[in-house]
């Protein structure tokens, strides 16, 4: 990654961004074929290039595309692969509803997903841009599965499929690419198969990688998750009250952090002297230079005007830090 050596304390946020009525009523046209997709297709760039602008104004160091062209972070993938039908709506919690991936023969990838997206947005600023894309692990857990004889014969032919969408990236210039895995602290008895599954999904690959988990017992898969063949492994730490920082003094972190330190489930919009105090506790136990800070995850349920703020507080709050510790160095984009 194009960084300068001296910069610390990167700022970039996990992947989603708030869509708006207008871009959720015609997604939900095309599907009743009430709306040409070209238009949807459309309405999507638009989006996109408004999100990029945004994270360019507030100044926040690597970008995201903003997720704009996704629903759910599974079902979006299924669409595009090899080997999977689609459910009808499934309720995955409280009033929010997803149409559930189905494994129905063997998992393929057909060709690049993502790739044109992250070009598309890569061309819109000279500042990097995060490849986006879920996880095998994640993906296997969160689909129904009608083929394989085991969770771990479906895991890591997903896996498979995902490298070569991480290598399709790569190949198109990405210098960052997140593999999300949200069910990795979920099912605490798995997490050698995420380790094996994530071990094939970045073999070979040279740029830098991570990977978000979020919300789970990490209690039970501290410290085998840094054994995932990642570099940075991103964490939600405001929501949990930074417990995790307690384990973390116990047995050092290994790999950099993206040390989530805005609630993502939250209206209230932290002020910038309570985002310097959370990133003052992280600093107590990661060096700078191996800590990114972001929101706790992505920020599609927020409204736009309250994840704008949330982001405008955060990066005002590292650039004081950043003054504090006499480091004004900043990424080179």
């Amino acid at each position: 990654m194009d960084w300068d050596s001296n910069s610390m304390l990167k700022t970039t946020t996990v992947g989603s961004f708030p869509k708006s009525e207008e871009l959720k009523s015609a997604r939900a046209k095309v599907r009743r074929r009430q709306m040409d997709p070209a238009e949807l297709i459309s309405l999507e760039e638009a989006a996109t290039r408004e999100w990029i602008r945004i994270q360019e104004e507030i100044g926040l160091d690597i970008l995201v595309d903003g997720e704009q062209y996704r629903g759910d972070m599974a079902t979006y993938f299924a669409e595009h692969l090899g080997g999977f039908s689609i459910s009808s709506l499934v309720r995955s919690y409280g009033n929010r509803y997803y149409r559930k991936p189905i494994a129905v023969r063997k998992i393929q990838w057909k060709g690049p997903i993502t790739v044109d997206w992250f070009k598309f947005a890569q061309g819109l600023t000279r500042k990097p841009v995060k490849g986006m894309l879920t996880g095998p692990y994640t993906m296997m857990d969160w689909s129904f599965d009608e083929h394989y004889p085991n969770r771990r014969a479906f895991c890591l032919d997903l896996a498979r499929a995902i490298h070569e969408e991480v290598k399709a990236l790569e190949a198109a210039g990405a210098r960052f690419i997140q593999i999300d895995e949200p069910a990795v602290s979920t099912r605490t008895e798995e997490i050698e198969l995420a380790v094996e599954a994530m071990r094939i999904v970045t073999e070979g690959v040279r740029v830098q990688t991570g990977t978000h988990i979020c919300y789970g017992d990490f209690e039970k898969v501290y410290p085998q998750i840094l054994g995932l063949a990642v570099d940075q492994i991103d964490l939600e730490f405001t929501n949990s009250n930074f417990a995790l920082l307690d384990l973390i003094r116990k047995i050092p972190f290994t790999k950099e952090v993206g040390f989530g330190v805005v609630d993502v489930h939250s209206h209230r919009v932290e002020s910038v002297d309570e985002i310097k105090g959370a990133i003052r506790r992280g600093l107590e136990v990661f060096p700078p230079e191996k800590l990114y800070v972001d929101p706790d995850c992505g920020l599609k349920t927020r409204l736009k005007e309250e994840a704008v703020a949330k982001l405008t507080h955060m990066v005002a709050a590292v650039r004081e830090v950043r003054r504090e510790l006499g480091a004004e160095a900043v990424p080179r984009p």
